[in-house]
């Protein structure tokens, strides 16, 4: 087992997943409600988003079994009520949470394309800045699903009627359930998805600095 490469999955998943929970709360703020501020959310502390499970359990397991790395964090709490343009405001403070990711895994790329570290075999930057890239894409894509509580929900909702709104909102409290029975139930399958969505990605950005 490489401690290393888990010590540095560990350090992008408390960064990626940080940012990604603040933009979820400033982006909410910004729109009218108040309440991930309330709740202490608009802070760079880990402790008050990460999840045990989604954000630390699952993503180390993944690391450590081989497969791609994704994961997820304590949903910020939201008041649509408060927020400007309602469920349309809602669908922008869910994708703001993956959208970070992307731009963190762009960002990654741009830097380890032009120094070339992402080209290398070994070191520490190259480990560095492939998993910085493949986590940050991972939680991205992962996150986008639709199925509650994931961000791929919230924008659901907003284009779905209303009968579907409520069931949606009754799967919430299992939301996480099903996520996990749908990566043990289809486990490589899910992994597949999750690999070749990724490298769909990876394709985009070697298209646009090549």
């Amino acid at each position: 087992m490489d401690f290393g490469y888990l010590a540095i999955v560990l350090v992008v998943i408390l960064v990626s997943m940080v940012l990604h929970e603040l933009m979820h709360g400033l982006t909410a703020f910004w729109l009218g409600d108040d309440t991930a501020k309330a709740q202490g959310r608009l802070t760079l502390n880990p402790l008050k988003h990460l999840d045990p499970f989604m954000s630390v359990l699952l993503p180390l397991v993944l690391a450590m079994t081989g497969g791609p790395v994704f994961g997820g964090a304590k949903p910020v709490q939201i008041d649509t009520r408060n927020l400007k343009f309602r469920e349309w405001g809602f669908a922008l403070v869910a994708i703001a949470g993956p959208l970070t990711n992307l731009t963190l895994a762009f960002l990654g790329f741009l830097v380890g394309h032009f120094t070339g570290v992402i080209y290398d075999d070994v070191g520490f930057w190259t480990s560095f800045a492939t998993t910085f890239v493949l986590v940050n894409l991972g939680f991205c894509i992962f996150n986008l699903l639709p199925i509650p509580p994931l961000d791929g929900s919230r924008v659901l909702y907003a284009i779905m009627p209303d009968f579907v709104r409520r069931v949606m909102e009754n799967m919430e409290r299992w939301g996480i359930v099903i996520v996990f029975l749908l990566i043990m139930v289809f486990g490589v399958g899910f992994s597949e998805f999750m690999r070749g969505a990724m490298t769909g990605v990876l394709n985009v950005f070697e298209w646009i600095v090549w």
